[in-house]
């Protein structure tokens, strides 16, 4: 029997070590689907329920697995569907190759049912590599050549095939004019800076009174030497979102995240520092680094394309982030930086106790700080966390403290609704071994959660450990949005558009054979974590949260609390429980360090 193009497109998906393409059935694909049942379903297809969760469950596994991600759709409407999972990859800087169908060629052109011009829709979201197949012998070289460049540059490639082409026979590139042969493999490379810009770099950190470092996804490989750094210089170290997991939140100057969600002791980490070092960062939020002229600053990153934004750095070291430390490392001086590092350590620990405190304020039904504090004491040690985009985030970006072995990831850049669970699903299949916990709000549940528990119920006995919990904030409020309204406008909540229908998440998990439980009480939070995390299935765990409770920085400005008062004046909906809560919390940060007042939350307290 001859090869398709449909059949080699697998076979060199499998050459590049592929064991998953995510993706949902068409007919602009139908031969591709023949295909891979030919070759007993390797790589295995995983079907999602639409093909925007399949992009975003290629992007957890890529995140997750430190491989590339592979999502499939059909033409039109399925290729279109990608997109925002494809977005999400691109700009969070995630390898992910998408492979669509395409009209046939005979029909391009001719307005034809579901034709689109795939090679314009996709020429940003795909902008260092997408290519349209129209014969053959382009295969396998735009194959690899997308793989190749995904990996290379963190980025996202397209592959379009149009449907009349999978269905060709397969002919190999000649020896010929014209013709591009190609190859497969790609070596790993640590690319360093000149050894003169290292030390030039050394003697600026070295100049520091007041170091801090601040550490993004691309610090990740550079754990240990991160950490040898921030001794060395006596610095603080603060972590981007995407950044979360690349140092112990345990470890002495580990300040926690930064920017909008971060916390204060990073706000004032920046605000005081002379001396800034960034490593694997694109951080956005330039108004929470220092103020310009107030700190000598140095950039290490291995994208040139990215570095120099954000902060005028007197140096920009183009190298790959642990290489470029391990040199860096010994030209460092070793005084481990005084009573600054002691203010960094000291602050920090005041901000754990202000977690604890905030917590443990009594809130009606429950309080979302406290359904995520408690999780901290029974996180598995290799456990992977997903955090949705909303207020669940600030939870995760401020309560969680993880800690070595532990990952955990969201949409750090385009920050978009909705991929907390198809993260999490696709963190199991890049590794079944290790439990996942997705945090996820209950309008990105009602978005997209609640379908993806679907492919959940399809799949989860294939995983060695059947761990997956899904935690819903269930407010019944879009509450970043309205929180967001209020503070920065000064808008009272808009009930039509916030306010979101109640919906029985744990029963539909149930109905589906999974696990599930309604909590509404804070005494049940804590044993309901622990059920669900010795389950021997997946959970779905019902937080009734309240909405009151402000995800609002606690280093919000005078503007931003004045607004947020304004709102109460405009006649907000919630306004006497806005400004209860949001009095308690603010109070937490007011009572002097030391003693704790609890680890749950008094049921009986003021509501």
């Amino acid at each position: 029997m001859s090869t398709k193009v449909s059949d080699h497109v697998l076979e060199r998906l499998r050459e590049w070590k592929v064991e998953h393409v995510f993706s949902y059935p068409g007919d602009g694909i139908n031969e591709l689907l023949a295909a891979w049942g030919r070759a007993g379903n390797r790589p295995r297809f995983v079907q999602a329920r639409h093909e925007e969760m399949a992009a975003f469950e290629a992007v957890g596994y890529a995140k997750f697995s430190g491989r590339v991600g592979v999502c499939a759709a059909t033409s039109g409407p399925g290729a279109i569907h990608l997109l925002n999972g494809l977005y999400d990859a691109k700009l969070d800087h995630v390898p992910v190759v998408a492979i669509v169908g395409q009209t046939d060629r005979s029909a391009m052109g001719g307005s034809y049912q579901q034709e689109v011009d795939l090679l314009s829709l996709y020429k940003d979201v795909a902008s260092d590599f997408c290519e349209m197949v129209t014969v053959p012998e382009q295969l396998p070289n735009v194959l690899d050549r997308a793989m190749r460049t995904a990996i290379a540059r963190r980025t996202v490639t397209a592959l379009i095939i149009p449907a009349d082409v999978q269905e060709l026979d397969y002919a190999a590139p000649g020896h010929a004019f014209k013709m591009v042969p190609s190859s497969l493999d790609l070596s790993d490379c640590a690319p360093v800076p000149a050894e003169a810009d290292i030390e030039r770099a050394a003697e600026l950190l070295n100049a520091g009174e007041k170091v801090a470092v601040l550490v993004g996804q691309g610090a990740r490989g550079a754990r240990q030497e991160v950490k040898e750094v921030a001794d060395r210089l006596g610095a603080g170290v603060a972590k981007a979102l995407l950044g979360k997991d690349v140092l112990d939140d345990d470890l002495p100057g580990v300040t926690g995240s930064i920017g909008l969600l971060g916390t204060r002791p990073s706000y004032e980490l920046m605000r005081d520092c002379d001396t800034l070092l960034v490593v694997g960062s694109s951080f956005p939020y330039s108004q929470f680094l220092p103020e310009y002229g107030q700190a000598r600053a140095v950039q290490i990153d291995i994208d040139a394309h990215m570095v120099g934004m954000r902060y005028p750095f007197e140096i920009n070291l183009v190298g790959d982030a642990r290489a470029t430390l391990r040199r860096l490392l010994p030209r460092l001086r070793q005084d481990g930086g005084g009573g600054w590092r002691e203010t960094v350590e000291n602050n920090t620990a005041r901000w754990w106790q202000v977690m604890e405190r905030r917590a443990a304020v009594g809130a009606d039904p429950v309080n979302p700080e406290y359904v995520t504090h408690a999780l901290n004491s029974l996180l598995p040690h290799n456990v992977v966390l997903t955090a949705d985009s909303g207020s669940a985030a600030n939870w995760y970006a401020r309560h969680l403290r993880l800690r070595e072995g532990m990952r955990g990831s969201l949409s750090g850049t385009l920050a978009t609704m909705g991929p907390g669970v198809p993260y999490a699903i696709g963190a199991k299949f890049a590794d079944g071994d290790r439990p996942v916990i997705a945090l996820v709000g209950d309008g990105a549940m009602q978005m997209n959660g609640l379908a993806e528990l679907i492919t959940i119920q399809k799949y989860w006995r294939d995983w060695a450990d059947p761990r997956l919990v899904v935690a819903v904030f269930n407010n019944q409020d879009l509450n970043q949005v309205t929180w967001e309204m209020r503070a920065m406008s000064g808008a009272p909540q808009f009930l039509p558009s916030q306010s979101l229908p109640d919906v029985a998440y744990a029963d539909f998990a149930r109905s589906l054979g999974l696990g599930g439980a309604r909590i509404d009480t804070p005494d049940d939070v804590p044993g309901a974590w622990e059920t669900a995390l010795a389950a021997d299935r997946p959970y779905v765990l019902d937080f009734c949260t309240d909405p009151a409770v402000p995800p609002i920085p606690p280093h919000a400005t005078l503007d931003q609390i004045e607004a947020a008062a304004a709102a109460v004046l405009k006649g907000d909906s919630d306004r006497a429980g806005m400004l209860r809560q949001g009095v308690k919390a603010k109070v937490q940060e007011m009572l002097p360090g030391g003693g704790s007042r609890g680890n749950r939350p008094d049921a009986g307290g003021e509501r």
